[in-house]
């Protein structure tokens, strides 16, 4: 197979080279024309090359959208740093753009700045339709009243001279510039290229490789100067994915031996992953006809013996909460991973969100105890897995892991795991039930009770979902009820005495902390340090456990005049028509954590459906702490 370029090797015209300690591209256009996939290789290459490296993906809610639609903008944005990079980062260095009306979207979306280097195909100047002449001329003189620095580039020409098919090519010249402007590697490139398209053939490689070659040729004639991004240093082996497949490889990791899942967005890609690979581990990839029949068919083969996994996103959630109180009531370990999106309803599909905590916590009826996690990595997403069906089977509950899409879609090298056995799950127990022992032989001090896997002898017992007595037995009496109710929260308050008070990030004292959830750790922590830099007293803290939470909460939040949490859900502004102190309403972790310290905690939240940037927090903590300091 083809692996590595043939034919001569790409010139390099005289320029002169930039050293930056990080650089931000992104990649627009219309649906289907290949960005994401170019993005993808571009980040994967920098990322061998030692760098830090946090991709984006930028996704229209429409599946097609109208093409040259400020709302159908679909592409990639990929941060690469000197350093470890943890979130999207603020506005972008160079865009490449196809045409001129996939850019407003993203400057709605305040994702340039003054100088932002604009690179645009220029074919639509000269257009046969006399409306989109119009509309490019009158764009050119809108980003020129913006301060964008726009190239006009003849990328479908240039591209033209090596494909004839330049809508399924010139996502790969495009890279190929992109290679040459940031002084990437071009045998790293071609080589994961050859990976990239490996199933397809010799003659495909060898196509994309010449796309890429004339693209990084052609970049001298665009730019004098380019720009190169040191790599960090490091002797770990990495490897390059993004959340779901991490999740995909933790599921693997874990033993777990089932995923049953119904296609919703941005969960899908899970089972795309598991189905190239689980078999070879001995898994089952079950796709359901819906989100209930998932849940179901979950709940049967974990009863069985073996903890099985369910993926979902908010939509698939709600639908699956009669089942999920059936595994809460007959306590069958399950696994439950929730890749959250915008809502409600069908909401923003292919928008990131953190709305479905409450949801997660108390959208069932009556009283559903249940662990949830929340993953901050992507490297978590991995590890969050194995720890997840430990828990279910040690607490005999299932078990929730909260994403969302962006650490679903996000790319990031990561430590390449270890596989230990101790990940897996033991043998299943066949041996003959202890006599006297019942179903639900509840420990009155823990709530525990062992487990009967179906085929021992003597352990036979009735799974049902109403009120049960220890012996399974359906029970009506307030007394039967109250105990079962009472050591199903008792394991959740034992396995709270097991966690460690969340580490606060900066000083452990002073003027604010804010708190965070999820995948908004990396733009948290950067602005933090930003802000610290300043001279302001400011902190964060990280929650990776939301049911039940981290112990120590009151005492630290103690140590701080105010606690701030920022998240991805919705919140009323204080000063909104109407709204009061009294019926404001806060963010979910606002929320939550208000009941858990009985402590006024406030909240700076939006549902904008993109990743919140460091920038826009550090303003938000400037102007917070500014404003805190003239109140003294």
């Amino acid at each position: 197979m083809t692996t590595t370029t043939k034919g001569p090797a790409p010139t390099q015209p005289t320029s002169s080279v930039k050293r930056v300690h990080e650089h931000i591209v992104e990649i627009v256009s219309d649906s289907g024309e290949g960005a994401q996939k170019a993005g993808q290789t571009y980040g994967a290459v920098s990322a061998k090359m030692g760098n830090g490296v946090w991709t984006v993906e930028i996704i229209p809610a429409e599946i097609k959208p109208p093409a040259r639609s400020r709302a159908g903008a679909s592409g990639i944005r990929v941060r690469v740093g000197s350093e470890a990079v943890t979130n999207t980062g603020d506005e972008a260095d160079l865009v490449v753009a196809l045409n001129e009306q996939v850019l407003f979207g993203r400057i709605e979306q305040k994702a340039y700045k003054k100088g932002t280097i604009v690179l645009l195909e220029n074919k639509w100047a000269n257009d046969p339709r006399e409306e989109v002449r119009r509309d490019y001329a009158a764009a050119l003189a809108e980003f020129e009243r913006i301060g964008l620095d726009v190239r006009q580039v003849p990328l479908e020409e240039a591209c033209q001279k090596v494909a004839q098919d330049v809508r399924v090519g010139k996502n790969m010249f495009v890279l190929g510039l992109l290679c040459y402007i940031t002084c990437r590697e071009m045998e790293r490139a071609m080589e994961e290229v050859a990976f990239v398209f490996a199933k397809k053939g010799d003659k495909v490689i060898q196509k994309n490789q010449d796309l890429i070659r004339a693209g990084y040729d052609f970049g001298a004639q665009v730019l004098s100067t380019r720009y190169e991004i040191p790599p960090r240093k490091t002797e770990q082996r990495l490897m390059v994915l993004n959340g779901n497949q991490a999740i995909a490889l933790g599921v693997m990791a874990a033993g777990i031996e089932m995923v049953a899942m119904y296609p919703i967005t941005p969960a899908t890609s899970v089972s795309h992953h598991l189905a190239g690979a689980f078999k070879n581990v001995g898994g089952v990839v079950h796709q359901a006809e819906d989100e209930i029949a998932a849940m179901g068919f979950a709940i049967a083969a974990s009863y069985a013996g073996k903890t099985a996994c369910t993926v979902t996103s908010g939509p698939g959630l709600a639908l699956k909460t009669e089942f999920l109180g059936l595994a809460v009531m007959a306590e069958v370990p399950l696994v439950i991973v929730l890749v959250q999106r915008g809502g409600p309803s069908t909401g923003l599909p292919t928008k990131v969100e953190q709305g479905d905590l409450l949801a997660a916590l108390y959208g069932q009826p009556g009283d559903t105890p249940k662990i949830i996690l929340a993953p901050a990595t992507i490297e978590e997403c991995f590890h969050f897995v194995i720890t997840a069906r430990k828990l279910a089977e040690a607490f005999r509950t299932p078990v929730m892991i909260l994403t969302d899409a962006n650490l679903a879609t996000g790319v990031q090298p990561i430590p390449r795991p270890v596989p230990q056995a101790e990940w897996l799950a033991p043998p299943l127990d066949q041996s003959p039930w202890q006599k006297g022992v019942t179903a639900y032989d509840w420990d009155a001090d823990t709530g525990l009770s062992p487990r009967p896997i179906p085929g021992q002898r003597g352990g036979e017992y009735v799974l049902t979902g109403l009120a049960h007595t220890k012996k399974a037995k359906v029970a009506y009496d307030p007394d039967s009820n109250q105990t079962g109710c009472a050591m199903r929260s008792r394991k959740l308050a034992v396995f709270g005495e097991s966690l460690k008070p969340p580490q606060v990030h900066g000083a452990d004292h002073g003027e604010l902390l804010v708190v965070g959830w999820g995948s908004t750790l990396g733009s948290i922590e950067e602005a933090v340090d930003r802000a610290r830099k300043q001279g302001l007293s400011v902190s964060s803290l990280h929650l990776r456990f939301l049911s039940p939470l981290e112990p120590g909460l009151k005492e630290i939040f103690a140590r701080f005049r105010k606690v701030l949490t920022v998240e991805i859900n919705y919140s009323d502004a204080p000063d909104a028509p109407h709204t009061t102190k009294d019926n404001r309403r806060i963010a979910q972790l606002a929320q939550v954590l208000r009941t858990h310290t009985l402590m006024d905690i406030d909240c700076w939240s939006n549902v904008a459906g993109q990743p919140i940037q460091p920038g826009a927090i550090h303003a938000e903590l400037v102007r917070r702490l500014g404003k805190s300091k003239g109140e003294q």
